[in-house]
């Protein structure tokens, strides 16, 4: 699964955009360098039922944006992508 499609699939079981979840994350802080991704990871599973891939997958954007490797993007990997940016503001608002 790409990472996009982690996000997205994050998107229809949750009702939110990765972009919502990074002003929760704000909201209480886990934005910090010095927050954990455990602390994130326990906070997604036990809020909204995410497991640890996908909770993993916003742990990423919430520490560290949309860009990810471009080692990701048009390989024949599972994790491949088309794009090292990844969009934030909801699977169906995408151009």
């Amino acid at each position: 699964m790409s990472f996009q499609a982690y996000l997205d699939n994050i998107e229809t079981k949750t009702g939110l955009t990765p972009r919502e979840f990074i002003a929760l994350a704000k909201e209480r802080g886990f934005d910090d360098p010095s927050v954990k991704a455990g602390v994130i990871v326990d906070w997604l599973k036990q809020d909204y039922g995410l497991g640890r891939g996908h909770a993993m997958a916003l742990v990423h954007v919430i520490k560290k944006g949309p860009k990810i490797d471009a080692k990701h993007v048009g390989s024949s990997g599972s994790h491949r992508d088309e794009s090292d940016t990844l969009w934030l503001d909801g699977k169906n608002n995408r151009p």
